[in-house]
């Protein structure tokens, strides 16, 4: 089941305050550094993850469902796909999509 929260927020990794998802979707990273919080388990919006550990962005790549970020949790090591927005740092993800995807 997908749990709708879109609200702001302030990053944990680089301290960015994070304003809620203009587009009607649900915000789940920060804006200037992309890293986002271990809180799903198997899909974006489940919120089944006990783990809570800071998601690192570690790739993206442009496919039929457009642009997508892969991040890493650096507690457990889980990897999770979600959709980036317009207002994301795209000099950062430019960046990150120049690593080889894993």
């Amino acid at each position: 089941k997908f749990t709708v929260i879109n609200e702001g927020f302030q990053c944990e990794a680089c301290g960015h305050d994070v304003p809620p998802h203009q587009g009607g979707s649900c915000r789940n990273h920060c804006t200037a550094c992309l890293s986002s919080k271990h809180v799903d388990d198997k899909v974006p919006g489940d919120r089944k993850s006990s783990c809570h550990g800071l998601m690192k962005a570690i790739g993206a790549t442009q496919d039929k469902k457009g642009w997508r970020l892969r991040h890493q949790c650096q507690t457990c090591a889980h990897k999770m796909w979600n959709i980036l927005a317009e207002d994301d740092n795209w000099d950062k993800v430019i960046e990150v999509s120049k690593k080889p995807l894993s």
